[in-house]
């Protein structure tokens, strides 16, 4: 039986998709085997895996993790999915073809969503890519600060989208950039904190979509 792949995508950079796609990874091993596919040429999601290694181990690590570009994606993602229960796939932005291929295979693409304008217009682009794949997508609200009014005016037009948005909302908490930079997740290294309660409800939520599904 195949294993289940999320692809996280943002048409705009910034918007935290790897920092969300090690939270989600990192939850979701407590369901089962998990591997990481990092298809932005970037490599910030590879670098993270080796900070990690350098502090657990291979062994203690406990991630798969594969890289790809373009079409490769697709067979990469395939290719894991035959040996683990949860692949985690990064896709980079501005990038439509690694996008689409990323998003062929998957059960639901996550779409983090900065409380900007910019974001905002980025995201329909992002929502109609998975829609062209007949892929189910789910909107996250990222990095949003404290009593921001902007917040809400995203939200009502996000919610005009042909897409849910995610109850939970990730903060801009310096939790997340802490744990990241040493090859960590704030789940593991601030677990009775408010970033690791968010992700963990974050990964909750994405789980019962995937379960419904």
């Amino acid at each position: 039986m195949a294993g289940t792949i999320i692809t996280l995508a943002q048409q705009k950079g910034g918007s935290g998709k790897t920092t969300l796609s090690a939270h989600l990874a990192v939850a979701g091993l407590r369901g089962g085997s998990v591997a990481l596919l990092d298809v932005d040429p970037q490599g910030s999601l590879g670098e993270w895996l080796e900070r990690r290694e350098q502090r657990l181990g291979e062994d203690g690590s406990n991630l798969g993790f594969r890289t790809a570009s373009g079409w490769g994606a697709r067979r990469e993602s395939r290719a894991l999915a035959r040996d683990y229960d949860l692949v985690v796939v990064d896709t980079p932005p501005h990038a439509d073809r690694e996008a689409r291929t990323a998003m062929e295979l998957a059960s639901l693409v996550v779409v983090p969503v900065q409380p900007t304008p910019a974001d905002l217009w980025a995201t329909e682009a992002t929502i109609d890519l998975a829609l062209s794949e007949r892929t189910p997508s789910l909107v996250v609200l990222n990095r949003v600060p404290p009593r921001a009014r902007l917040t809400e005016e995203i939200v009502e037009a996000l919610r005009k989208l042909d897409a849910p948005i995610a109850e939970t909302r990730i903060g801009n908490r310096i939790a997340f950039a802490e744990a990241f930079a040493i090859g960590s997740t704030a789940i593991e290294s601030a677990a009775s904190g408010t970033a690791a309660a968010e992700a963990q409800a974050l990964a909750a939520e994405v789980m019962a979509m995937l379960a419904d599904s």
